[in-house]
């Protein structure tokens, strides 16, 4: 907090506590006796300043955490957010990003956080939120779509329903980011079946896990922020992943082959605190709102050129990306997405599954 004499560590709307206020204003006299021309001069510089020129107000500073790095699409995402937050609010409200877990939270551990009120924000994969609901992991579902556009489709369909999964635990969902496209990353390249079966897998959730399991791999649903001590203990020595931006600097220095697979576009989606975004004044909840679908805006567009950037950053740095990938191995992970799918359909809900149906590729 800024302009008050202590600092406040509490969500606020501009409460009076957190408000700088001139000397005197708390119910006491404006001094008479001891105030010399400089202290008098400064004191009616600021009075002057706080009544004819930019309104004092407090700033309402917010954290908002994800287990990804800077430079991937969820980081980007958050800082977007927060400085067109800043700009529109005229610096009235900050968030503060919190990047690579070092808030300490995971993906499936950020809307308990935000609830507890350890945090008012939050950026997590889609995913790891399936134990919640499995509406959750529709984005993640494998093979369901096959371009920018038919991902853009499933989200604008399901949007609806994650908010309103949202708002029964209190919470306001901000913004979606996309994933680029999945692959596998492993220490050699990836040519046949008997190569996937031989790996110990960290898949992205619940769902990734079981079509890994099914096709005969070893794998464990594993969060980002935990993979690299496993692929330095050995315990793991392939990733399912885009590998988007700073993730993949840390893949590469452990995995120097990709195989485009393009197992899912999936999502992850940024939630507020639905007290905190409640508690704003009318105004500034508008200027949230603002960001948050500017911020929307912004990464979908990005995506359209990430993949590129992302394969051209790799090749740099030494990654082999495989495009043609072998046709028993590719027939082997769609038979067991088939049945981890259909699985999903018996779990979801008729709402979920509807979302899914409408949404399939034409």
């Amino acid at each position: 907090m800024q302009g008050s004499s202590a600092p406040c560590h509490q969500p606020c709307s501009g409460h009076e506590a957190c408000s700088p206020q001139p000397p005197g204003s708390q119910g006491g006299p404006l001094p008479a006796r001891g105030l010399t021309r400089r202290g008098a001069a400064g004191w009616l510089g600021g009075a002057l300043l706080t009544l004819g020129g930019r309104p004092a107000a407090a700033e309402t500073r917010w954290r908002m955490a994800t287990e990804y790095p800077a430079s991937a699409m969820p980081g980007e995402g958050i800082a977007t957010f927060a400085g067109r937050v800043r700009e529109l609010s005229g610096g009235e409200l900050a968030v503060e990003p919190v990047f690579d877990a070092k808030a300490g939270f995971r993906s499936a551990e950020i809307l308990a956080t935000i609830a507890e009120r350890r945090i008012e924000a939050g950026d997590a994969f889609a995913g790891a939120l399936t134990g919640l609901h499995p509406l959750f992991g529709l984005s993640s579902l494998p093979f369901v779509v096959r371009s920018l556009e038919d991902a853009r489709r499933l989200a604008d369909l399901a949007r609806p329903a994650y908010r309103d999964a949202f708002a029964e635990r209190g919470q306001v969902l901000l913004y979606t980011t996309p994933w680029p496209p999945t692959g596998l990353w492993t220490k050699a390249p990836l040519t046949s079946v008997a190569a996937l079966r031989a790996l110990s897998i960290r898949a992205y959730d619940a769902t990734s896990a079981d079509v890994l399991l099914r096709a005969g791999a070893r794998a464990q649903n594993i969060s980002f922020a935990d993979a690299m001590a496993r692929l330095k203990d050995g315990s793991v020595d392939a990733v399912l992943s885009s590998g988007d931006g700073g993730a993949g600097r840390n893949l590469w220095e452990f995995l120097p082959h990709f195989t485009e697979i393009n197992y899912a576009i999936p999502l992850s989606l940024a939630v507020l605190d639905g007290r905190v975004h409640a508690g704003l004044p009318d105004g500034l909840r508008t200027h949230v709102d603002r960001a948050a679908a500017e911020t929307e805006a912004r990464q979908w567009q990005a995506l359209r050129t990430r993949l590129d950037e992302n394969y051209a950053r790799m090749r740099q740095n030494g990654v082999t990306i495989r495009t043609e990938v072998d046709p028993p191995l590719v027939a082997l992970l769609r038979w067991a997405a088939e049945a981890t799918v259909a699985e999903w359909r018996t779990k979801a809900g008729p709402a979920a599954v509807a979302i899914l149906d409408a949404a399939a590729p034409r």
